[in-house]
This record gives C-alpha cells, sequence and structure tokens, in this order.
C-alpha cells in the first residue's frame, strides 16, 4: 500500500525525490521485515492480556500420553498465531507490489489457512477438548484454499510474468542445473503435485508446533532462506534497459523468475513477526501459536517454495518440518498395520521428551538442525 500510494509521487515534486528508494526491494525487505517484528512487540502485552481476559487457554488432552511437562502448560493463552498472522499480512500489503500476482496468491493462502485454523482453535476452546475441527474437514478446506489459487495462477497467463509461465509445470532439482536439465510435468499433474506440497508443509509445521518456540524457530531460518532465493531469482544489475544486464539467476542457474522479488518482502514480513513472536513464545511461553498461525504459516512457506520452483529442496530446507510429519505418518501406519508404536510418542519431539530430554534442548538441537539445513539449501546455489 505504501509502496503503490507513495512510488508514484516520487517526481511529483523535487524533494519528493527520495521515494525513489521504494523502488528498490532490498529497502522494502528491511521496512516489511521492522513493520511486521514492530507489530508483535507492541502488540503482544496486550494480546495476551487480552486472552487471558477471555480466558483462551490452551487446552490438553489427557490420555496418560502427554508427558507430564505439559499438564502445567493447560491454560496458558493460545491463538497468538493471530497477531502473528496479522503483522505478516499488515507487513505484506504495506510494502509489497500489490499488482505482483505472487503476492496476492501467497497471501491468500496463508490467510485461508489462517481462517481454517482459527476455526479449529475456537472449536478446541469452546469445546473445551484437543480435538477441535475434524481433520477430514481441516484437510478438505486446505486442498480447497490450495487449488483453488493454484488452478487460478496456472492458468492466468496474462497476470503472470511470462518468464514464469514458461516455466511453470517444470520441477526444480536440488543441485541439478534447472536450465540444461528440465523435468516438465503435465499441468494436470503439477497442479496436484503443487497443492499436495501446499497442503503437507502446512500441515508438518502445525505438527512442529508442540513445544514452546520449535516451530517457529525453522519458520524463521526457512523464511529467511527463501527470502535470499527469491531475491536472487529476480535481481539483475546494471543499466536499466540495456541487454548487458548482469542476471543473477542466469549465473547461478537456477529459475529466472523477474517478479519474484516481491516474495522477499513477503518472506521478510514473515522473519520480522516470527522473531517478535519467538520474543513471548520462547521457553517458558507466555502464548503459544495454535494453528490459526501454523497452519498459514506453513502454508505461505509452501506456496513459495511452489512459485520459486524450489518444491523437492524444501524437503531438505524444512527437514525439520518434514521429519515431524513423518513421524506423525509412521506412528499411525505402524499402529494401524501392526498394533506397535515406532515412537513413544508422535510427533518426534514428544518422543525425546519421553526418553527423558529437556524440552529446550529438544528446541534448540532441533533449531540448530533446521540451520544446518538452510545452508545446505544455499549451498545448492553454486554446488550444481
Amino acid at each position: 500500500m505504501i509502496y503503490e500510494l507513495l512510488y508514484p509521487l516520487r517526481h511529483s515534486a523535487s524533494w519528493l525525490g527520495w521515494l525513489n528508494v521504494l523502488r528498490y526491494v532490498p529497502f522494502r525487505v528491511i521496512m516489511a521485515t521492522m513493520t511486521a517484528m514492530f507489530i508483535c512487540f507492541a502488540f503482544s502485552p496486550w494480546f495476551i492480556r487480552a486472552l487471558q481476559r477471555k480466558q483462551i487457554g490452551q487446552v490438553i488432552r489427557d490420555e496418560g500420553l502427554i508427558p507430564e511437562a505439559h499438564i502445567k502448560k493447560r491454560g496458558t493463552p493460545t491463538m497468538g498465531g493471530a497477531l502473528l498472522l496479522l503483522a505478516v499480512l499488515g507487513s505484506t500489503i504495506l510494502w509489497c507490489d500489490l499488482r505482483n500476482t505472487f503476492v496476492l496468491a501467497v497471501t491468500a493462502v496463508t490467510a485461508g489457512y489462517g481462517v481454517i485454523g482459527y476455526l479449529d482453535d475456537y472449536l478446541k476452546i469452546r469445546m473445551k477438548n484437543s480435538k477441535g475441527l475434524p481433520a477430514r474437514y481441516k484437510l478438505l478446506g486446505q486442498f480447497l484454499v490450495a487449488a483453488a489459487v493454484m488452478v487460478y495462477v496456472f492458468n492466468a497467463k496474462e497476470h503472470v510474468p511470462a518468464d514464469w509461465w514458461d516455466i511453470r509445470t517444470r520441477l526444480g532439482i536440488p543441485f541439478v542445473a534447472f536450465a540444461k536439465h528440465p523435468v516438465e510435468l503435465p499441468l494436470g499433474v503439477y497442479i496436484a503435485f503443487a497443492v499436495l506440497c501446499v497442503v503437507a508443509t502446512s500441515n508438518a509445521v502445525n505438527f512442529t508446533d508442540g513445544l514452546d518456540g520449535l516451530a517457529i524457530g525453522p519458520v524463521i531460518f526457512n523464511s529467511g532462506t527463501y527470502l535470499i532465493w527469491a531475491y536472487l531469482s529476480g535481481a539483475a544489475f546494471g543499466i536499466a534497459n540495456v541487454a548487458q544486464r548482469f542476471v543473477v539467476a542466469r549465473y547461478l542457474d537456477i529459475p529466472q523468475i523477474a517478479s519474484a522479488g516481491e516474495l522477499s518482502i513477503f518472506c521478510g514480513a514473515m522473519v520480522g513477526a516470527g522473531i517478535g513472536f519467538l520474543w513471548y513464545n520462547t521457553y517458558p511461553a507466555q502464548v503459544f501459536m495454535g494453528d490459526v498461525g501454523a497452519l498459514a504459516l506453513g502454508g505461505g512457506l509452501g506456496t513459495c517454495a511452489v512459485f520459486l520452483k524450489n518444491e523437492l529442496l524444501s524437503i531438505i530446507l524444512g527437514g525439520v518440518f518434514f521429519l515431524e510429519g513423518l513421524s506423525v505418518v509412521t506412528q499411525i501406519v505402524s499402529f494401524k498395520l501392526t498394533g506397535k508404536r515406532v515412537f513413544l510418542m508422535a510427533p518426534i519431539h514428544h518422543h525425546y521428551e519421553k526418553k527423558g530430554w529437556p524440552e529446550p534442548k529438544i528446541i534448540v538441537r532441533f533449531w540448530i538442525v533446521s540451520i544446518l539445513l538452510a545452508l545446505v539449501s544455499l549451498a545448492s546455489l553454486k554446488v550444481r
């Protein structure tokens, strides 16, 4: 909105020439990051008090399986992800070019998944149990939102850049040159795969959100990595309108998407909001994210992976999320087929709790793994 309103005024008066800085993506990334961080820092204390007054507290399942340390967390304010989501979307709207289809699409998925998460959290609190929205309805909503956005973007030729349109069904292979080894999928197959990527990432982040600050740390590292990737995909240096401009994506042999740089602003907003939220979510947490935040942030990350052609790389980058989701699926399948559990408890962070690991140790070690995976993913920019 700021970009839309103020940038056109740069030539209206000589003293407004400084508004030209708004054309630079790095400046708007910094401003979006700081804006989102400020929103979380400034409003979180008030928001937490409001949740406490309304008695919107975490519901802990009482099945004898949950680690004992979690019982004392009962009643801690939850749905803190609502403010987190507001910070991300608000900063994106303020600093992004809202004519960019990628920005509109990723905010639509993020907001849509936030609504689904809100319904889930609301039902948990209202019914005073941990079940919330039935899983089949939650998944149905996630698939419908992701499918609607992907079908539109993958068929709206007039609204997406030509360079992305030409590669929209091409699969990016980690550590393999994108242009030299193309892997094309049929349009319908690719859209289905893209939808699955978004839904899987969203639920994997939600599974990870089980300890104080466990999920938001990897979300910050993943967002920061996509921020760099998005900027490099659209970056070009040199004199405007000159064919000899240095195009970074061509040099690195990654997908060249001219307008992908705007996604780096969205990712910056996620980083800033995540840092601001972590101040209050770190162990021992003053507020929990809830599904309203976890599903939305995961959906945003999955959508960025699709648009930046990092669908498979996201398995490496989001390895912590992938492991958490895989542990849940493995536990369910094993129990249904054999009646035995592979882990003491799933998701896997509860397994380590059951083994006696202190909660802070699990959180920090998972963060360290996430940082290492982010570095490996960034290394793929050159190792290909």
